[in-house]
């Protein structure tokens, strides 16, 4: 196991991590200041520490770099470090010569080895917070990737529901319009075609957002409204009810439209009477509630198509990606209205671009 090289933190971290460890070697030192040379011998060991910083961090890193197992690079990362606190000896030793405080004859190799701890240590203790340093980035790093492939995940889910919305959708629309020229009802059917027109267009110049504010919802389903209107004339019947402070509500993009197709497909346009597609907003408290009532076909409908079911699937699974763990999805038939219910609960929030416009307004 090693660690990768794009998991490194810059340089100059490790080495701001490294100026309390040094802090720590003044603090120990404190206690033998005023006694010989323990003074000059301190500044020195602290020096030294200073300086094997950078050449200590590019080892560490270039043992990194090969990928080499954790266990042989503690091993090489313990000898450099002993090697360095041996060096600081010897350099402490070459102070006294110079200095004359000891004498060649007093010089024994043996001594070379001894007194390491506190040096040795603190190197080591250093290697040790470099590591968690780099181990910390990457951890960060992998987040931000596993973030990102979130994104593009859902950027892909979304263009991916246009092009099944709309092939689908299509089909639907120019057979009620084949299905209106054939019955000699032109008007209706240039009716139908403009508001088919002005639907695509909503849809394809939409931008890449999950969210949109609950008016743009509601805007572009009522472009698809009249639509059905258009084929199914006064056997439609549509009722809004929505507070106007939640308008401005986030929710998701081409979410609500699917929902009232399959109401109105599997349900009231099988009807040879009215129809009716009750869509109700409402808020308690941080919680924004869609419920959608609509009538079913009578006898009872048959059991839901595959696409009816795969387009509830697909409700379900966006909210789940969009809303982990914080949503509700419900849809079945209803005993007390009579007919089917979807009940959508979502967390409340104003968008951000819509509680700036908000403030600017006031």
């Amino acid at each position: 196991m090693s660690r990768p090289a794009s998991a490194e933190p810059p340089f100059w971290l490790p080495l701001l991590a490294g100026l309390p460890i040094g802090l720590c070697l003044v603090v120990m030192a404190l206690p033998a200041l005023g006694h010989g040379h323990a003074t000059a011998y301190r500044v020195l060991y602290l020096l030294a520490f200073l300086a094997w910083l950078p050449p200590l961090v590019a080892l560490q890193r270039g043992l990194w770099r090969r990928r080499l197992p954790i266990p042989l690079i503690g091993g090489a990362l313990l000898l450099a470090t002993y090697a360095m606190s041996v060096f600081n000896n010897l350099l402490g030793d070459l102070m006294a010569r110079f200095a004359g405080w000891s004498r060649a004859g007093d010089f024994r190799f043996a001594d070379l080895f001894n007194g390491l701890e506190s040096c040795w240590l603190a190197l080591i203790a250093f290697c040790a917070m470099h590591a968690v340093i780099a181990y910390y980035v990457e951890l960060k790093q992998a987040k931000q990737q596993r973030e990102q492939a979130h994104l593009l995940a859902r950027d892909a889910e979304l263009r991916a529901l246009r092009y099944q919305l709309h092939p689908h959708f299509l089909f639907n629309t120019l057979n009620a319009i084949s299905a209106l020229v054939a019955e000699e009802r032109g008007r209706d059917a240039r009716r139908m075609i403009s508001q088919l027109a002005e639907f695509l267009r909503a849809t394809l110049a939409g931008d890449s957002r999950h969210e949109v504010s609950v008016a743009e919802e509601i805007a572009l389903t009522e472009a698809y409204l009249e639509i059905e209107k258009a084929r199914l004339g006064e056997r439609l019947q549509v009722t809004w009810r929505i507070e106007a402070e939640l308008l401005h509500a986030a929710m998701p993009y081409l979410l609500l439209q699917p929902l009232v197709e399959n109401a109105i497909r599997h349900g009231i346009a099988p009807r040879a009477a009215a129809g009716r597609l009750d869509i109700h907003f409402s808020r308690r408290g941080d919680r924004l509630l869609l419920q959608l009532d609509n009538d079913l076909a009578a006898p009872p409908a048959d059991p839901p198509a595959r696409d009816t079911a795969v387009g509830q699937r697909n409700v379900a699974e966006r909210l789940a990606r969009l809303y982990p763990g914080d949503h509700r999805f419900q849809a079945g038939p209803s005993a007390d209205a009579g007919g089917y219910r979807v009940i959508l609960d979502l967390p409340f929030r104003v968008l951000a671009a819509d509680r700036a416009s908000a403030r600017e307004a006031a």
